[in-house]
């Protein structure tokens, strides 16, 4: 078990890397305004899907050169997107588990709280494979809205037919990592980046810190990529989204609530098991929490963002009982390695991109995204989702067979469901906390 010293020493390390603000709120100042910028971004998004769908409604068919250079322009943008992705999973997936793996040396209660952390990732994966199609059953989208969409998608194409799952058994330990990841199977160059990841962790120091810190340059460079690629989002958004309204008029708007219905709704079920893990398992009624989450909760609303949320959440979580020792150590951890929402959301998401395109999703296809979903989370970056949105998705979709355009219409919307993502992973977090401060007799 770590020392005081020691504990302090982790929470202040865990800051520096991942730029979280400490218990008195210092750095926080940076992190508000990056949120706020993020959210501005984000509505400038939105404001450039409104427009796009507007003006294609308006012009309809009529000017078919202006639709087609829209539809040039919106293509190239989502293939800048589409580069990036399956070297950014294999690059921040191995940093994630490195991250898990030096943080786990840390002692037996972090080695724990990451143990436990990842047994709900896989929990929340399995919950939005279920639950997901069951909420599409009985409310489904309209037929005519998702026809309308389809027809102004065009011809989109699928990464490729999901196999039968004794072939998919096989294919799961790729021959030639390389050839993987150059066919986009996303899921065999992802056990590679698992078994690498792991390896890394058990060289010598000095080789280990020279391959991490490698890797984390590499994922900074592809993040900057992203970021480049994302200050056009609203020119790509825009121009894509006036070929849907000239194609599918108004009904994209309806099918984009509906989106924001459902998959908002399987966040919902995590915020809600929060309190009840939260209760049975820290011994915390829903009251005592709900007062205790609320401040951290109002910061997750405002910023979208769980590393602003840390002061907040330490506080909050001390306000229930939960000593020193599991508050300093804990979140910090929770907050660089733990997204509960992040693979029953991001599946969903992939589930509803089916739904929309009438393609059917069997067991194989459904098992195959539960388990990207679950291992990807380890890798995504605790930034508000607009940013990472397509990193985190597209490789699910491209995974089960699922084309990824409709992702870009999703990404001028995501504000709206990562309001719900974010209040959801500070309640389990701090519920998180709390389990195993009980389990180890730290909370009063």
């Amino acid at each position: 078990m770590p020392t005081n010293q020691a504990r302090k020493l982790l929470l202040r390390q865990f800051t520096s890397n991942h730029g979280l603000p400490d218990q008195t709120g210092r750095g926080s100042t940076y992190l508000k305004i990056s949120g706020t910028c993020s959210i501005k971004k984000a509505l400038i998004i939105l404001f450039a899907l409104i427009a796009g769908v507007l003006i294609g409604l308006s012009v309809g068919t009529k000017s078919e050169w202006l639709v087609n250079a829209a539809d040039v322009v919106g293509n190239m943008w989502l293939n800048a997107l589409r580069m990036t992705v399956i070297p950014l999973v294999f690059t921040l997936l191995v940093v994630g588990i490195g991250k898990a793996a030096a943080m786990a040396r840390a002692g037996t209660m972090t080695a724990k709280a990451i143990f436990f952390m990842i047994f709900i990732l896989w929990c929340s994966s399995a919950m939005a494979a279920f639950a997901t199609p069951a909420l599409l059953q009985l409310f489904p989208l309209d037929i005519d809205a998702a026809s309308a969409l389809r027809s102004a998608l065009g011809d989109v194409e699928s990464p490729g037919d999901v196999p039968p799952f004794t072939e998919f058994l096989r294919a799961l330990i790729p021959t030639n990592a390389i050839a993987a990841a150059a066919e986009d199977a996303v899921l065999p160059l992802m056990i590679f980046a698992l078994a690498f990841a792991f390896a890394i962790s058990r060289l010598p120091e000095k080789q280990r810190v020279l391959l991490d810190n490698f890797f984390n340059a590499l994922g900074d460079a592809l993040l900057i990529i992203i970021q480049w690629v994302l200050a056009l989002a609203p020119i790509g958004v825009f121009a894509l989204a006036l070929g849907v309204g000239a194609k599918a008029g108004l009904a994209a708007f309806g099918a984009l609530l509906h989106y924001v219905v459902i998959v908002s709704s399987i966040g919902a079920v995590i915020w809600l098991l929060s309190y009840v893990m939260t209760w049975l398992a820290a011994g915390k009624g829903p009251v005592a929490f709900f007062r205790a989450s609320a401040p951290a909760q109002a910061v997750a609303i405002s910023t979208q963002s769980s590393l602003a949320s840390l002061p907040a959440m330490v506080s909050g979580v001390k306000a229930m009982g939960v000593g020193e020792r599991s508050a300093d150590v804990v979140l910090p951890i929770a907050v660089a390695l733990f997204r509960a929402t992040g693979p029953c959301m991001n599946l969903a998401v992939a589930i509803y991109v089916a739904h929309l395109m009438g393609i059917e999703l069997g067991f194989a296809a459904l098992a195959i995204g539960l388990v990207v979903a679950a291992i990807t989370t380890m890798g995504a970056v605790s930034l508000p989702g607009s940013i990472s949105f397509i990193t985190s998705i597209a490789p699910i979709c491209m995974a089960m067979g699922i084309p990824i355009e409709p992702l870009v219409l999703l990404l001028a919307i995501e504000t709206f469901p990562d309001i719900m993502r974010t209040v959801a992973n500070v309640s389990m977090n701090m519920s998180v906390t709390a389990t195993i401060a009980r389990n180890e007799g730290d909370i009063g």
